[in-house]
This record gives C-alpha cells, sequence and structure tokens, in this order.
C-alpha cells in the first residue's frame, strides 16, 4: 500500500511517450561545426532543436530516432542577433541547442539520413 503512495506522490519518473513526427519536431537539425566535431570525438552530439523543447522530451527523441543511450542533456539558448536586412534593421530567431552525451561505446553517424 505504501509502495503505491510513493510512486503516485513523486516516486520515479515517467519518460515521455512522443510519435515519430514529434520527434522529428524536437529535433530540428544537427549541428555541424569544428567544436561539434571535437565533441563528437568525446561521445557528445550536438542538435538544434525546438525552441520549447524540454531536457526529457530531447532524450526520449534522441533515444527513439537515433536507438541510443543517452547519459545527459545540457541546452542552451542563443538569442538572436540584431542585423540590417536591406537597409531595415532586423532580429535573427532564437535557436536553441542541445548538446546531448551518449553512453559509452556508442556513436550517431550523421553522415547517413534517418529512414
Amino acid at each position: 500500500m505504501s509502495e503505491a503512495v510513493a510512486n503516485k506522490a513523486g516516486g520515479k519518473k515517467r519518460k515521455p511517450q512522443l510519435s515519430r513526427e514529434a520527434m522529428y519536431n524536437i529535433i530540428r537539425s544537427p549541428v555541424i561545426t569544428e567544436k561539434a566535431t571535437m565533441l563528437s570525438e568525446k561521445g557528445q552530439t550536438v542538435f538544434r532543436v525546438a525552441i520549447d523543447a524540454t531536457k526529457p522530451e530531447i532524450k526520449a527523441a534522441v533515444e527513439g530516432l537515433f536507438g541510443v543511450k543517452v547519459m545527459d542533456v545540457n541546452t542552451l539558448v542563443t538569442k538572436g542577433k540584431t542585423k540590417r536586412f536591406k537597409g531595415r534593421p532586423g532580429q535573427r530567431s532564437d535557436v536553441k541547442k542541445a548538446y546531448v552525451k551518449l553512453a559509452e561505446g556508442q556513436t550517431i553517424d550523421l553522415s547517413t539520413g534517418l529512414a
């Protein structure tokens, strides 16, 4: 009886259930830069993600799409710069990036496409 109450009161956290379409909406694209390439040697991969995506959703999406075990997810939001477009001031969109740390010995090959 007490175990059921403990689980209901905040025991184990539930993994988000995402459809394949939702996974593709969360993971926008991989980031291919020198820094991201250096991190891939250490078992990390960098993705552009939806601005409203949470860390558990990003973890579930990467595990579902690529079939790997994710150990940790760090996110950051890069604020859009003010630039000039055809002489008029404008604002670039904010971009959220996710640094995904994979389990030991696992990799994601970004040169091949997803089926």
